[in-house]
């Protein structure tokens, strides 16, 4: 095949019908026929390119930090960004491409004195997955400090795209709807004042704070819901009693209800049970939808939950 051959003739990293568990957060997910690690975006557009002149699926991850991958796995490639990485600080503009660690940018920030990224500090993604999803923490969001994108649409197309251009709303950009793919994005920071908290000190609270308050010594996909207007998925599930319940592998987070944790080798349907579980229940008690946060990947045998009214309408 012209794919593979291309692969192993350009030297490009890459791994053939292996476990992608290996390689999520989650550390839950069946074999890809294909994982590859491009290094530049020049091998990311000729990977690209190959896949659809192949009719080959694919999908471009970052770090796999909040996806739940099939327990079947995934019959395409799976293009992982994380070695394509640099970035740069020019005053109070950073500039980086889409596999660059959010957690390291914005730690690089606040130790230059800028403020606005400290939110991000403990979000454990890529630069590409942050912007795909509007990624936030601590009332802070991508959007407040995101200035332009460098993306390829879906005919592979390079285009410059400013924050007018992305449609950000709650844990959504335009890459989600229109299947776009970033190469690189800049955010515009501000200089801390004198009175101002310092940005690296403010970080460190944050991260403090999620370490406290999160469950980080299981693998998890971070948060499984959005949060709903004027509520919180976690504090929903707690009180429909489902904190610490346990399908398989897969439990409801003791610690925060709105982490779903892999305590023993979980499989991915684990997971999809209890995440319909927790729909069905804080919909029924509450009459309230949670809608996950999380990406997924592959087929699943388990559905998302779907009230009856809304299946009536279908």
């Amino acid at each position: 095949m012209e794919f593979e051959m291309y692969l192993k003739n350009s030297g490009i990293e890459f791994l053939k019908d292996h476990p992608l568990k290996e390689f999520t957060t989650f550390k839950i997910g069946g074999k890809a026929r294909y994982i590859v690690f491009p290094k530049s975006t020049k091998q990311l557009i000729e990977i690209l390119t190959l896949a659809k002149d192949e009719a080959i699926n694919y999908i471009v991850v970052g770090n796999c930090s909040n996806v739940l991958v099939s327990d079947k796995g995934y019959n395409g490639a799976i293009i992982t960004t994380v070695k394509i990485d640099s970035f740069k600080i020019d005053g109070n503009l950073i500039e980086a491409e889409c596999g660059a660690m959010l957690s390291q940018v914005a730690r690089k920030a606040c130790e230059a004195g800028l403020k606005g990224l400290e939110f991000a500090v403990g979000i454990p993604g890529t630069v590409g997955g942050a912007v795909y999803m509007n990624a936030g923490a601590y009332d802070g969001e991508i959007k407040d400090i995101f200035e332009w994108a460098e993306v390829l649409d879906e005919n592979l197309n390079r285009l410059k795209l400013s924050k007018s251009d992305m449609r950000f709303s709650y844990r959504h950009s335009r890459l989600k709807e229109e299947r776009m793919v970033l190469i690189r994005a800049a955010f515009c920071l501000k200089f801390a004042d004198k009175e101002d908290i310092p940005p690296l000190q403010k970080a460190n609270e944050f991260a403090k704070r999620r370490r406290e308050k999160q469950p980080l010594s299981y693998p998890s996909a971070g948060s499984v819901f959005k949060r709903p207007p004027n509520n919180f998925a976690g504090k929903l599930i707690e009180d429909a009693g489902l904190k610490g319940y346990r399908i398989g592998g897969a439990c409801i987070s003791e610690k925060h209800a709105g982490f779903i944790v892999n305590v023993e080798d979980a499989k991915a349907e684990d997971v999809r049970k209890l995440i319909y579980l927790a729909q069905k229940t804080v919909y029924e008690k509450f009459g309230i939808l949670l809608e996950p946060e999380i990406q997924f990947i592959g087929e699943f045998e388990t559905p998302l939950f779907v009230p009856e009214n809304v299946q009536n309408r279908r």
